[in-house]
């Protein structure tokens, strides 16, 4: 049985650092997301703020209303990343309620919630329980890469973005559902928290692994999930992006995990790299990405559209215009879904069995 949580967001509910929240609200295989602390949208649809789809996840304004309500919880968790992952005063008073309350933590951020003593004493104090999901692994237990990929005859697709919070862990989840529900066998890898939160069963935090054993981790999920799961198809969660200056990635999904196609999201208004407006660093074409992600190896098999800061009409003209000029399917998976793309993967699962 899934264990009942309340998220807390801390009045970020409608903003991107509440991605963490956004991806648990839109849904999670680990959790039942019974509520959400937020006083600036206290009394409304956690779904509806998000996305103006009722989801019955009712916004408190505090872990005090909540317990008025008379829903129970085992775990508080925390939906926001803050600057730096660190747990500023307000985060703490709110954990300490929450520990106080009876609530186990459930912590993504780089800052870990057991290294603070008080509330790591508070915990061991009442029994309960703190999930620090960013704490690495103990070196003993990592990989280093090994070849075993080779062993991996199912198609694995690289969600990969322009940037980093482009919406590359939703897109993944959007496609593994879609393919399911087309009666395929398909898993996701996730690579960072909030995935692992969602509750996919294979995956590894990537910005919390020593650089030396991300390229074994990301083989070592994968070819675990292979010969575990025996799906059909694999979807590899992206992080950031190959070019963004503050931490470039994507060339481990594509080299170390042999990705036999991408798919990848980019959001035409966003020019700079988020949060990088200072540096003169600017965001590429998707056309000159593709041509990068394919001298790595891979070919881009499709183009996802985050529609942030533009209208619907402007993000389907946007994505017409691509279609032709790239000759790939390009969608809008949060307007649209991805089931559109279903027939391309069928056709990579069809030719990966006859090899």
């Amino acid at each position: 049985m899934k264990s009942n949580a309340i998220v807390l967001t801390g009045g970020l509910l409608d903003t991107i650092s509440a991605k963490t929240a956004h991806g648990l609200i839109r849904g999670t295989d680990r959790f039942s997301i019974v509520g959400v602390v937020d006083q600036k949208y206290a009394g409304k649809d956690a779904g509806e703020v998000l996305d103006g789809r009722r989801r019955e996840i009712p916004v408190y304004a505090s872990l005090e209303e909540f317990r008025k309500g008379g829903r129970a919880a085992t775990y508080c968790i925390v939906g926001v990343a803050t600057k730096g992952g660190v747990i500023p005063d307000s985060l703490r008073v709110l954990l300490t309620e929450a520990l106080q309350s009876g609530y186990g933590i459930v912590n993504g951020l780089h800052e870990y919630v057991s290294d603070i003593p008080e509330l790591a004493r508070l915990a061991q104090e009442k029994g309960l329980e703190i999930i620090d999901v960013r704490k690495p692994k103990k070196i003993k237990d990592l990989h280093f890469w090994s070849g075993k990929i080779a062993e991996v005859k199912c198609p694995k697709i690289a969600v990969l973005g322009t940037d980093c919070a482009m919406g590359k862990r939703t897109t993944t989840r959007f496609l593994v559902e879609a393919m399911r529900k087309a009666g395929y066998k398909a898993e996701m890898i996730y690579t960072g928290q909030t995935g692992w939160m969602q509750g996919a069963k294979y995956g590894f935090v990537f910005d919390s692994t020593l650089n030396d054993f991300i390229s074994g981790e990301m083989e070592h999920a994968v070819v675990t999930c292979y010969h575990e799961a025996k799906p059909d198809i694999i979807f590899i969660e992206g992080q950031s992006s190959l070019r963004n200056p503050s931490g470039p990635a994507g060339a481990e999904w594509i080299v170390s995990a042999a990705a036999d196609g991408v798919v990848l999201q980019h959001n035409p208004p966003r020019k700079q790299y988020k949060d990088m407006e200072f540096y003169p660093a600017y965001i590429p074409d998707p056309k000159d990405e593709i041509a990068l992600i394919k001298i790595y190896g891979a070919p881009t098999v499709a183009l996802t559209v985050n529609t942030a800061k533009m209208k619907t009409e402007e993000a389907r003209a946007y994505a017409e215009k691509y279609a032709n000029d790239l000759g790939i399917p390009v969608v809008l998976p949060l307007e649209d879904g991805v089931d559109s793309l279903v027939p391309v993967f069928k056709s990579m699962i069809e030719q990966s069995k006859v090899k």
